[in-house]
């Protein structure tokens, strides 16, 4: 099931492409963000996309593919680029995020030895 949540706690289950076009045009500049998230009872770990709108106007967009070692981030401007990724990932279309060059932050994420 996909579930849309916004940083006002705001949730939404099985959100529509409207819907989740919505909440990003409604984020606020500064840490405002949103996450889909998608749960599965047969699937471990953490499967989401995130989005977050920074003070200088620039979406921090990340997702993470079931693992810490597996969380990837990148910048843009285009609001437009943020939801086709959203609505794609949201499909689980294979080259939803194409389009953007992403860096591996999973280190963040993992303990150290």
């Amino acid at each position: 099931m996909l579930i849309a949540t916004n940083g006002r706690g705001h949730v939404v289950k099985r959100p529509s492409k409207p819907a989740i076009g919505t909440m990003l045009a409604n984020l606020r500049r500064g840490n405002d963000h949103m996450v889909l998230e998608r749960q599965e009872e047969n699937r471990e770990g953490d499967w989401y996309i995130q989005v977050l709108l920074r003070d200088n106007n620039t979406y921090q967009l990340e997702y993470r593919d079931g693992i810490a070692a597996e969380h990837y981030q990148t910048q843009t401007v285009s609001q437009e680029k943020v939801l086709h990724a959203l609505l794609n990932w949201a499909a689980a279309k294979p080259n939803w995020h194409d389009g953007f060059m992403w860096n591996n932050i999973g280190a963040m994420f993992t303990p150290e030895d």
